[in-house]
């Protein structure tokens, strides 16, 4: 399956816990102040890949504890990432999503959009809400500002509402 990216990261210790493969892709309705990656916000910018190829990259080192879909807003291409989420999952792998929509609007979001929901039941830890440059910390682990949650997502789904988690 196709999907638009902004680029990859083969090794990263600063976008989820352990070493991950990190994909960013391309596109963002957000376009939240002071982002940190605003080449991703043009849904029509990147470049388009296989998800077949992709999940070559990210099983190609078998050092890697996770993936980590980043963006842009990856759940912009819930399709995709769910298909690709779905085979790294059944090869042992970690999964992460950054979102700018909460967990509770992308539970909202799933009511109507099947992928938004089938993204959701792979995803171990979700970082959910837009950055607020005025809430900004560079103190904070795998988030840019405050407002930001991890989300422990099995549990939350479990529970019926988002339950935090601490990542030291």
């Amino acid at each position: 399956m196709e999907i638009r990216i902004a680029g990859t990261v083969s090794e990263s210790i600063v976008d989820g816990p352990g070493l991950r493969y990190v994909v960013f892709t391309q596109g963002c309705p957000h376009n939240c102040e002071g982002c940190q990656n605003p080449e991703t916000h043009d849904f029509s910018g990147g470049r388009v890949v296989d998800t077949d190829d992709l999940y070559k990259e990210c099983t190609d080192d078998p050092l890697h504890d996770g993936v980590t879909f980043s963006g842009g807003e990856p759940f912009c291409q819930a399709e995709a990432l769910y298909q690709l989420g779905l085979k790294l999952k059944k090869h042992g792998l970690h999964l992460m999503c950054y979102s700018g929509w909460t967990f509770e609007e992308l539970m909202k979001k799933a009511e109507n959009e099947e992928y938004v929901g089938k993204l959701m039941a792979i995803t171990d830890i979700l970082v959910d809400g837009r950055f607020e440059i005025e809430k900004r910390s560079l103190s904070l682990k795998f988030r840019g500002s405050e407002n930001q949650r991890l989300i422990d997502v099995p549990k939350s789904l479990e529970n019926g509402k988002a339950i935090e988690i601490n990542i030291s």
